[in-house]
C-alpha cells in the first residue's frame, strides 16, 4: 500500500501518544474534543458507523483513559520504586568507580608517606594528635573522593534534579520528609540488626571473633579526652557519612536504576557497601544496614536522610562507648560479646 506524505506527516503529527507526551496542554485540549464528541454522538445517533468511529478515536485522548498523571496523583507510583534518571553509561560508573577506590588508597598512602617528612612521628604522639591526625586524614580522603565524583558529574550538567541532592526543606513530610524517613529508617536498622545479630550467633553455635575494624583501632582514643571525642565524631558522625552516602548511594545505587529496579540496585549497593568495609565477619550487619540505607534514600531521593541515619548510627556508638568507658566498663569486651 502506497502511502502519500501528506498522510504520514499527519499521522505523525496526530499520533495519540505523540501528542499526549508532547505537551499536558495539548491533553486538556483534547479533552475538551473528546467530551465535544461524546455530545454530539449522544444527540446524533443516526451518524453512519465509520463517523462514530472516527469520533471515538478522539475520545482515546480523555484523560480518564490515561493512568500517565492519575498514577502519580492517586499514589499508584510508589515514591521508593522510583528510578533516578542515568545520564551516563556502564563505563562511566565502573571507572568512576575506581578512581574512587584509587583516590581512598593514594590519599591514604600520602599522607603516610607526608607524615616523617614534616616531622611527625606518629607512635610518639600523643592520643589527641593522634585524633586530631585521623580527623585531618578522613577530611582529606572525603575531599579527594567527592571531588573525583563532582569533577565526573560535572561533565553531565545539566543533572536532574534529585542527583547528589541535599535538601533541608519539608523534613517532616510524609511522602518525603528526609528527617522523617532517616527517623522510620534508624529504628528499621536497629531493629533488623539486632535480629541479623542474633541470628548470626544461632547458626554459628557462638558469638564469633571481632575483627579488627575501624571501630576497634578507634578504642585508644575513645574516651581519653574531650578532644578526641569531638574528632572522633566528626570522624564518624560527619565525614564518613557524607562519603559514604554520596558513594554508595548518591552515585552507585542510583546508578544502577538504570538497568536493573530500584530495590535491586538497593541490595547491589548495600552488598558493596558492606563488602568496602574489608570485615567479612560482619558482612551480615553491614549490608543489612546499607539496605537500611539505601531503602531510605529510594524514598525521598534525598541524600540527607542517609547521611542523617548513618550520622547516628556512628557517632551513637561513639558516644554511648564513650560513656561506658567512663563508667569503667571494658569496652573492648563489651564489643566482643555483643
Amino acid at each position: 500500500m502506497v502511502v502519500s506524505n501528506s498522510m504520514l506527516i499527519a499521522s505523525s503529527l496526530y499520533s495519540p501518544c505523540t501528542l499526549f507526551a508532547t505537551s499536558h496542554n495539548l491533553s486538556s485540549s483534547f479533552t475538551t474534543i473528546s467530551n465535544q464528541s461524546h455530545a454530539f454522538l449522544n444527540t446524533n445517533p443516526s451518524l453512519p458507523l465509520h463517523s462514530k468511529r472516527a469520533l471515538h478515536f478522539v475520545c482515546f485522548f480523555d484523560k480518564s483513559n490515561s493512568n500517565f498523571e492519575d498514577n502519580k496523583e492517586s499514589g499508584l507510583e510508589w515514591p521508593i520504586l522510583r528510578r533516578w534518571v542515568v545520564p551516563w553509561e556502564w563505563q562511566t560508573v565502573s571507572l568512576t568507580s575506581l578512581a574512587c577506590g584509587l583516590g581512598f588508597v593514594l590519599a591514604g598512602l600520602t599522607e603516610a608517606i607526608a607524615l616523617p617528612y614534616l616531622g611527625i612521628k606518629p607512635d610518639v604522639l600523643s592520643l589527641d594528635d593522634k585524633a586530631e591526625i585521623l580527623l585531618l586524614d578522613q577530611g582529606i580522603t572525603t575531599t579527594v573522593v567527592l571531588g573525583i565524583i563532582y569533577s565526573v558529574a560535572n561533565t553531565f550538567k545539566p543533572l536532574p534534579e534529585d542527583f547528589f541532592k541535599y535538601d533541608l526543606r519539608e523534613p517532616f513530610n510524609l511522602q518525603k520528609g528526609w528527617l522523617l524517613y532517616a527517623g522510620v529508617g534508624l529504628v528499621g536498622a536497629l531493629i533488623a540488626i539486632s535480629l541479623t545479630g542474633v541470628a548470626v550467633s544461632f547458626f554459628n553455635g557462638e558469638t564469633p571473633q571481632r575483627e579488627t575494624d575501624a571501630l576497634v583501632r578507634l578504642l585508644p582514643l575513645i574516651g581519653s579526652s574531650n578532644l578526641s571525642t569531638a574528632c572522633l565524631v566528626g570522624i564518624t558522625g560527619v565525614l564518613a557519612p557524607l562519603l559514604e552516602e554520596t558513594v554508595f548511594r548518591g552515585f552507585l545505587m542510583t546508578s544502577l536504576t538504570k538497568w536493573v529496579p530500584t530495590p535491586v540496585a538497593v541490595v547491589m549497593s548495600a552488598a558493596v557497601f558492606a563488602l568496602a568495609h574489608l570485615t567479612p565477619g560482619e558482612f551480615p550487619q553491614l549490608f543489612v544496614l546499607g539496605t537500611a540505607l539505601g531503602f531510605s534514600y529510594a524514598q525521598t531521593h534525598n541524600l540527607l536522610t542517609p547521611i542523617t541515619i548513618h550520622s547516628f548510627w556512628n557517632s551513637g556508638v561513639i558516644l554511648l562507648l564513650t560513656f561506658l568507658q567512663l563508667q569503667g566498663y571494658d569496652i573492648r569486651e563489651l564489643l566482643q560479646t555483643t
